[in-house]
């Protein structure tokens, strides 16, 4: 019988919180997402309870992973700072990014990331084709959707089989047109919604990276959540990342957020490995006018003043758009077209920055207040 939510409320309710009160009634519980035998959820308290709640988290972790039907469970402890608190105090000497040694992915020689500073810039879809384009010049690949809010890989990759679990600890990534993938997608309904804070997404990108059977692959591909917060902040704490790949749209208000986010990869000491201009121009399928819907060059100008590469320049086109709906990207559907040509090349030139960089130690992130 399949494991449900009332199964673990009834086994939270005899793990104690520091006070005594059953876990089930201190109301610090999120809600608790049950996917095929998968469990996550989240803990919320105030910070300076955090040392005298960490056993209770372990407790109810360990707890739920010992129900029947459950094949692993992921619970994090969200801590918050109560109205009018006092902040803790910081040290007086403070650098933006100081390396901490912290250790690779085993078995992955390189880690980046495909980012952007705003949504609906065909990142993810970039991200795919990029990763493709990899395998195809010969290199062992895998891909890692770090969107836990809005995870594309089950779409884009036509993904609707869970991950096998091993040992009952770590999971099976999924094969997919030559490429390992793994997507919080894999582990939950389409349109289950992630309410989760902070610190449960850390924890959730954190497991995909180190309890993932990834095996011995040449470059992992990073699909981002657009932005600067959370996800990219804990990949580069948790990771030597080699570097960052932004995608944008030619237009400023786009080209604005991508400023950012090269800005917030310099400033914690990751590499930008370039700059991609998504949509870049529209050729007409009928009468083959260009049109320049979103402008066009503003990447390619934005790279040469801030310093950084210029991959190259994808256009809006339907065939894109086609094979991403139907879980077939093209350069896996189209391999002998000119867009997939165009991903070859940008993949071609990360290549080449892969195989002359130097490997960065991961920083140890601190924020100023």
């Amino acid at each position: 019988m399949a494991v449900t939510k009332q199964d673990i409320l009834q086994v939270l309710a005899k793990v104690p919180s520091p006070g005594g009160v059953p876990l089930t009634d201190a109301r610090v519980l999120s809600d608790i997402v049950v996917a095929d035998g998968k469990i996550f959820f989240s803990i919320t308290v105030d910070a300076a309870a955090v040392k005298a709640w960490e056993p209770v988290r372990k407790q109810a972790e360990e707890a739920v992973r010992a129900v029947p039907g459950v094949q692993s469970a992921l619970v994090a402890l969200t801590a918050e700072r109560a109205p009018g608190a006092p902040r803790a105090p910081q040290p007086a000497a403070r650098a933006h990014a100081q390396p901490a040694g912290k250790p690779g992915i085993p078995g992955v020689d390189n880690v980046i990331a495909v980012a952007s500073g705003k949504g609906g810039v065909g990142k993810s879809t970039v991200a795919v084709n990029l990763a493709l384009g990899l395998r195809e010049l010969g290199l062992k690949v895998g891909i890692l959707d770090a969107d836990i809010y809005g995870p594309s890989l089950p779409k884009l990759l036509a993904i609707k089989e869970k991950p096998e679990t091993i040992g009952g600890t770590r999971l099976k990534p999924i094969d997919r047109y030559g490429l390992t993938a793994m997507s919080i997608g894999f582990l939950i309904e389409e349109e289950t919604p992630m309410i989760w804070r902070g610190p449960m997404v850390m924890s959730a990108i954190t497991q995909m990276l180190r309890e993932v059977e990834w095996g011995t692959l040449d470059v992992m591909v990073v699909d981002m959540p657009p932005g600067t917060g959370d996800a990219q902040l804990t990949m580069a704490q948790q990771v030597p990342l080699r570097g960052a790949v932004i995608v944008s749209t030619p237009q400023d208000l786009a080209l604005i957020d991508a400023r950012r986010g090269i800005a917030m990869f310099k400033r914690v000491d990751v590499p930008v490995l370039g700059l991609v201009e998504n949509m870049s121009y529209f050729l007409c399928p009928s009468c083959g006018t260009r049109s320049d819907i979103f402008s066009h060059g503003g990447a390619r100008k934005e790279a040469a003043r801030l310093g950084v590469p210029f991959l190259g320049e994808v256009p809006l086109h339907m065939a894109i758009r086609e094979n991403s709906d139907a879980g077939l990207p093209v350069v896996a559907g189209e391999p002998d077209g000119e867009h997939a040509r165009i991903f070859r090349e940008i993949a071609s030139k990360v290549r080449d920055q892969l195989e002359t960089g130097r490997l960065r130690p991961a920083p140890k992130i601190v924020i100023e207040s």
